[in-house]
């Protein structure tokens, strides 16, 4: 009688709908992995081209939703499917890097009580245009001077401890039906359950996506800034890493002071110059990012990204706006509960102090 396979180290579950060509230019990228010991599952959510059969080709496990779920239902779907120790979210318009799977296991296994790492995308978005070249690389940028010890969770690119992913539940798909925050929901009830989960920016992908300006503020603003404060909100409050630290906030203020001051200066001219010299706060602040838009766009691409960014603060400041405005009047969603099992021995402990 011949023994069963030992399961893999990772599951990669990535949801697709409509993945097209950037689709196939995942797979080929995941195929190319110099870490072999992965399954591949492939959660089609409704597609109505041929996702299915590209990703059979692939030599992944495709399961069906029977119609959109929406990102956070299909991983659910797909993470019941998996059979590693550890699920490797991916999202269908990333290139995954080489080494990236490399490095998350060696991360891991130099850190066993990871319940959960992530990484980022690369410097070198493959969308041409403006705002999807400043768009990938903000990305870039902020994952870049994270805190390793992370608050949060990203699903594009990351990995979660399956038993620590059902133990809290998994994504809450009932609030979270389109994309938007499920991932750093689901990193804030890993950490209120006391997982510790790493920011590894070496761990990185393509982003493929091409953004519009559309694209981009009601991202900004309606599927990010919004939520995510309903969340901080509910949760006890933002933490202080990432694009909601204190740079970012110092960001919109200066953004939402200079664009007021340069909107009226044309009938208080003397206002300008205070406008300019918050815009140059607001760029002072995240001189770093200007930099790497210089470095991987020229001047062209530095200067777009001054409006660019001006205006992704704004949408941030909207959103927080709208989002809070939802919170007081009590339309804003409880959550989800966490589901049963317990963490490791200590975490608890260790979570009660960090958030003292």
């Amino acid at each position: 009688m011949s023994r069963p396979e030992p399961p893999p180290f990772f599951t990669v579950v990535i949801p697709v709908h409509d993945g097209g060509e950037a689709f196939d230019r995942c797979l080929a990228a995941l195929a190319s992995s110099v870490f072999r010991e992965f399954e591949l599952v492939v959660v089609d959510d409704g597609s109505t081209d041929d996702s299915s059969a590209r990703a059979r080709r692939a030599g992944a496990r495709v399961v069906g939703t029977g119609g959109p779920l929406g990102p956070a239902g299909a991983r659910n779907l797909g993470a019941r499917h998996a059979r590693a120790p550890w699920i490797f979210f991916l999202d269908a318009d990333c290139s995954i890097h080489p080494d990236a799977l490399a490095r998350a296991h060696a991360t891991l296994q130099a850190e066993p009580g990871l319940a959960a790492l992530f990484g980022s995308y690369d410097a070198a978005p493959a969308a041409p245009g403006l705002v999807s070249r400043y768009r990938n690389l903000l990305h870039h940028h902020v994952h870049h001077r994270g805190r390793a010890e992370a608050s949060t969770f990203w699903a594009g690119c990351g990995a979660v401890r399956r038993d620590a992913f059902e133990a809290v539940g998994g994504f809450d798909a009932t609030v979270y039906r389109a994309p938007s925050v499920e991932d750093i929901e689901l990193g804030v009830r890993l950490r209120e359950r006391g997982y510790q989960i790493r920011l590894a920016p070496g761990i990185q992908a393509t982003h493929l996506k091409a953004w519009t300006l559309r694209d981009m503020v009601r991202t900004d603003a309606l599927r990010r800034a919004a939520p995510w404060t309903e969340l901080a909100l509910r949760s006890g409050g933002f933490p202080r890493d990432l694009n909601v630290g204190f740079r970012g906030r110092a960001g919109i203020a200066a953004a939402a002071g200079a664009a007021t001051l340069l909107a009226a200066a044309p009938w208080r001219p003397r206002l300008a110059g205070p406008g300019l010299a918050l815009a140059g706060t607001m760029v002072a602040l995240d001189l770093e990012l200007f930099r790497l838009l210089r470095r991987r766009g020229g001047a062209g691409l530095a200067l777009a990204g001054v409006p660019l960014h001006a205006l992704h603060h704004l949408c941030a400041g909207l959103g927080f706006a709208l989002g809070f405005a939802r919170h007081v009047a009590g339309r804003s969603s409880p959550g989800p509960q966490v589901g049963p099992g317990a963490p490791p021995a200590g975490h608890e402990r260790r979570s009660a102090q960090r958030r003292s």
